[in-house]
């Protein structure tokens, strides 16, 4: 299959693309190639092979979601720059606005 400037000036209208004329040679040859590349499949006895859907038969494994205490108030207070007893203290970000 040969693409032609007229269908990458199609394409390229589509996509709101502009190319001058020299990207468009190469747009065309490098399509080309593509389309002969993907043309190769044609020619492949591909009769019971089942498409690919996945890469690997392997499945995700994710532990359970369980709620847990890895890290105690005091330790993670410890490297707070300011705390106020229990809270960690920061700078305000919200302004008012005002009348």
């Amino acid at each position: 299959m040969k693409l032609s400037k007229e269908e990458v000036d199609k394409l390229a209208h589509l996509a709101r693309l502009d190319f001058s004329e020299a990207e468009k040679e190469a747009i065309v040859n490098d399509m080309d190639k593509i389309l002969g590349f993907v043309d190769k499949i044609n020619e492949l006895d591909l009769e019971g092979v089942e498409p690919l859907i996945y890469l690997s038969e392997e499945r995700n494994v994710l532990r359970k979601d369980e709620a847990q205490d890895l890290v105690t108030k005091d330790e993670a207070l410890k490297n707070a720059p300011d705390r106020d007893t229990d809270f960690f203290r920061v700078p305000k970000v919200l302004k008012r606005e005002e009348e």
